[in-house]
């Protein structure tokens, strides 16, 4: 059995962690607030956006534009959202998981990390990733950050660099439900169901004004912008709500671990004193 003073240092420890993971706890309740509310505002845009421009390209036909077609090159580039800190139960992992384990071809991937946690994780698997550093934009997400983003995206796209792009974020359901995501962003492929039903609605395809092709050269830098604007959001706000979790989780164990310690030591203690007195009244016995 330990000693009353390794249980106690123990006990003492734990207890120091705990005021960590309920200062931890408290932070970010407080952004999750913030967050949470950004992530529901701009929820309906997010969902809106994406409806509307693949309903859209549905009813149009075939389209002979670079952002549509799609390049003849096999690589796909990944826009991974992380977050730069850990503690956060499995967040990022689960994110890191949904490249690795999923069905995309690691040899065919070129990774755009925005966070350090994803950026590191994926180097370790050995993937291509773009030796840029755009950490910076979890912190604080920006629409202007997502729009430089997409717009050296698309540069690489339309210079056939890759054939496809793709969003990997945590979707922001509720405070604890928060959901991995991989959304293919280009080329727009609207469900099947989707385009026979948009084709029984109307028998005449869309008509653009202007052009068809400086109409998509408007549309589809938006639609990619605000794709990866919404995730950036969402996942901010799914990464507070799940170190809210892992840090509350946590502070209920060590709540848990220090009451048990304090019972062993209580014992201890009782122990200590029966048998001081066991060894006096020993001693009495011994000397009468």
């Amino acid at each position: 059995m330990a000693s009353m003073r390794d249980i106690k240092r123990r006990r003492g420890s734990i207890q120091s962690t705990q005021q960590i993971t309920k200062a931890m706890k408290l932070v970010s309740t407080v952004k999750l607030q913030r967050a949470k509310q950004r992530a529901e505002q701009s929820k309906a845009y997010f969902n809106c956006m994406y409806e509307t421009v693949t309903s859209m390209l549905a009813k149009a036909g075939n389209l002979n534009h670079p952002y549509l077609r799609g390049g003849e090159s096999s690589k796909k580039a990944v826009i991974v959202i992380t977050s730069n800190r850990g503690l956060a139960g499995g967040y990022n992992s689960n994110i890191v998981k949904l490249i690795t384990k999923g069905d995309l071809k690691k040899e065919d991937l070129r990774i755009y990390a925005i966070g350090k946690k994803g950026r590191d994780a994926l180097n370790r698997y050995g993937y291509e990733v773009v030796n840029e550093d755009y950490s910076g934009i979890i912190e604080e997400p920006l629409y202007v950050d997502a729009m430089a983003l997409s717009s050296k995206i698309l540069e690489a796209y339309t210079n056939g660099e890759f054939g496809e792009i793709y969003l990997a974020y945590t979707g922001f359901k509720n405070t604890v439900v928060h959901e991995p995501t991989l959304l293919k962003l280009l080329p727009v492929e609207p469900e099947k169901k989707e385009a026979d039903t948009a084709q029984k609605e109307s028998k005449a395809l869309m008509n653009f004004e202007p052009e068809d092709d400086e109409a998509l050269e408007l549309i589809i830098p938006k639609y990619v912008t605000s794709l990866i604007y919404g995730g950036l959001i969402e996942a901010v706000a799914s990464e507070n709500g799940a170190r809210m979790q892992a840090m509350d989780s946590a502070t209920s164990n060590a709540e848990e671990m220090i009451d048990h310690l304090s019972l062993m030591y209580n014992r201890a203690r009782q122990g200590s004193i029966t048998q001081e007195l066991t060894e006096i009244i020993a001693g009495a016995n011994a000397i009468s």
